[in-house]
C-alpha cells in the first residue's frame, strides 16, 4: 500500500482551517469606528463590540480634527481623553454612563489629583466604574494620561 503523506497532511491542515473559520470570523465581535474620535494609529481598533460589551482601546488626547495632542496639560488632556471615549461610545449608542471598568495610565502620579478631578466631574452618577491607575514612563507622542474602558450595553426588559 502506497501512503501519500503530503496529501493527508495537506487534508488534515484543510480540515483544521475549515473547523477553525467561524473563530476567526465571529458575527457576534463588530468593530467601532467614529471620525469624533482619532482613528487607530496600529493594528487595533478603536473599539470592539463583543457580546453585551464594548473594550474601548486606551485613548490619548488627540484630537481628531488636527491629528495633534490637546494641549500640554493634564486638565486639557483629561478633558479630550474622555471625550474621545465618550465619542466611541456614542457611536454604539452608548454614554459614559455605561462604563463599568476603566483603566487609567500617567506620565507621572503627581497628575493624580488633578486627573481625578476632571474625571470624577465626568463620573457623576451614582455608581461609579471600577478602576486601576497606574504611572509607566512614557506614552505614544509623550502624552501625559491614556485611559483605555470596557463599557455594557443594557438590554431592554421585556414587559
Amino acid at each position: 500500500m502506497n501512503i501519500n503523506f503530503r496529501k493527508i497532511t495537506f487534508l488534515l491542515a484543510a480540515c483544521c482551517l475549515t473547523s477553525s473559520l467561524p473563530l476567526l470570523a465571529n458575527p457576534n465581535i463588530t468593530q467601532i469606528i467614529t471620525d469624533q474620535a482619532p482613528k487607530a494609529i496600529g493594528p487595533y481598533s478603536q473599539a470592539i463590540c463583543a457580546g453585551d460589551y464594548v473594550f474601548v482601546s486606551g485613548q490619548i488626547a488627540i484630537d481628531p480634527a488636527i491629528g495633534k495632542l490637546a494641549g500640554e496639560t493634564i486638565e486639557e488632556q483629561t478633558r479630550q481623553v474622555l471625550k474621545n471615549i465618550e465619542a466611541i461610545l456614542v457611536a454604539q449608542g452608548l454614554s459614559l454612563e455605561n462604563i463599568v471598568k476603566t483603566e487609567v495610565y500617567l506620565k507621572d502620579l503627581k497628575d493624580f489629583s488633578t486627573m481625578n478631578n476632571i474625571y470624577a466631574e465626568k463620573f457623576s452618577y451614582t455608581i461609579k466604574p471600577a478602576r486601576a491607575t497606574v504611572q509607566i514612563s512614557k506614552l505614544p507622542l509623550d502624552a501625559l494620561v491614556e485611559i483605555s474602558c470596557v463599557a455594557f450595553i443594557p438590554h431592554e426588559s421585556a414587559q
